[in-house]
């Protein structure tokens, strides 16, 4: 392959200041490949998380940073290939030094101890520094998510988007499929949209956070995973059923610490029978969680019903240390005026909307952009 010969670096030729690299890298790939007590998905991350700090190292010692970077990466690409196979290709090694730049914050690779204090006041490449063993722990402590989720995170700009999705994805031990049906279905927009803008700060500080019944609320739910057309006639029963058939999706869309107990579960009170939709129970707030569901819009009628179903499992179903029940609407249209004016400010009953299909992320992005600029501007 044809090189610049002119681009040199420190009065280095490239040829010589790519075997520099080259050297290192080996060194990265065959200690990560010889370290069988790790999980592979931990080796893959650490290794590429080094490679792309030798890449970065590398490439701001050139004096023509994108010619030089360019020309490394085409001849790393072929020589790696050639004796490691597959995977180093040079769009891979781009990756790799991206993954690096983006995620080098999240880890102190080396520590600030007496022994190696003075000499890391000046640049090394990774031969002067500790050993791989030395150093992988701290890395995969620190970026604990598998190859194949960072390369798609890597894909959100939003650093406050990507920080919630990194937090969930390992709270939640979220797979690669669920990370972005999360994001399709645009999880952080909609729970941002129900704060203020400390709220959406503590997003992407701490994850999704369950400490106040109206945590557990999301607007609109997402049910694009029941596979029924929004086009389609069916009925709540129907709807109730395609829930039942996808109940760990169901949970999943509901969010953190929700426990299914019952479907139609009965109560009888005065020799009338009630049947509640769905019951579930939310281990972290400690307190019930009823649903009705409701295909159409919502009525006043509905709310009533509801507050008597909160009103009957808190006085007999409820224990004295739990916390007070928690209704919740499902609906396809609802008017808060009407939620607002029939239910007392302090209920624990919520209306909640429903689609059976994936929200438009783009316009739920500017709906968050202008409520930011609103909080600027009534708070400056």
């Amino acid at each position: 392959m044809k090189v610049n010969k002119n681009i040199e670096v420190r009065g280095m030729s490239t040829n010589s200041q790519i075997e520099i690299v080259l050297k290192d890298i080996r060194k990265i790939i065959a200690e990560s490949r010889s370290a069988a007590k790790r999980n592979i998905n931990s080796l893959q991350v650490i290794s590429n998380f080094l490679i792309g700090k030798r890449l970065v190292e590398s490439e701001q010692q050139g004096k023509k940073r994108a010619e030089y970077g360019k020309e490394t990466l085409k001849n790393l690409s072929v020589k790696l290939t050639k004796e490691f196979g597959r995977g180093y290709s040079a769009t891979n090694l781009e990756y790799m030094r991206k993954f690096y730049r983006i995620y080098k914050d999240h880890t102190e690779l080396i520590p600030q101890t007496s022994s190696n204090k003075t000499a890391l006041q000046k640049p090394q490449t990774l031969s002067e520094e500790l050993s791989l063993s030395q150093v992988c722990q701290k890395i995969s402590i620190r970026l604990p998510l598998s190859w194949s989720h960072y390369l798609f995170l890597m894909g959100i700009s939003n650093i406050n988007e990507r920080s919630f999705y990194e937090i969930e994805c390992f709270n939640e031990n979220w797979s690669l499929r669920e990370l972005k049906r999360q994001f399709d279905a645009s999880l952080y927009e909609r729970l941002a949209l129900s704060k203020d803008k400390d709220g959406i700060k503590k997003l992407s500080m701490k994850g999704q956070q369950i400490e106040k019944h109206t945590d557990v609320i999301k607007n609109p739910l997402v049910l694009e995973f029941l596979g029924l057309k929004e086009d389609h006639r069916y009925s709540e029963t129907d709807l109730e059923t395609a829930i039942i058939d996808k109940l760990e999706n169901f949970l999943l869309e509901l969010g953190k610490g929700f426990l299914f107990e019952a479907r139609q579960k009965r109560f009888t009170f005065d020799e009338d029978h009630f049947f509640v939709d769905l019951v579930f129970y939310n281990r972290l707030l400690r307190s019930y969680v009823l649903i009705d569901l409701k295909i159409g819009e919502l009525k006043h009628q509905d709310l009533g019903q509801m507050q008597m179903y909160v009103n009957y499992f808190d006085r007999y179903i409820k224990l004295e240390d739990e916390q007070p029940t928690i209704g919740i609407i499902l609906c396809k249209k609802k008017k808060e005026s009407l939620v607002e004016i029939t239910l007392p400010k302090n209920a624990n009953i919520h209306a909640a909307k429903y689609q059976t299909y994936l929200p438009d992320k783009k316009e739920l992005k500017k709906q968050l952009e202008e409520a930011l600029e609103e909080w600027k501007l009534s708070n400056p």
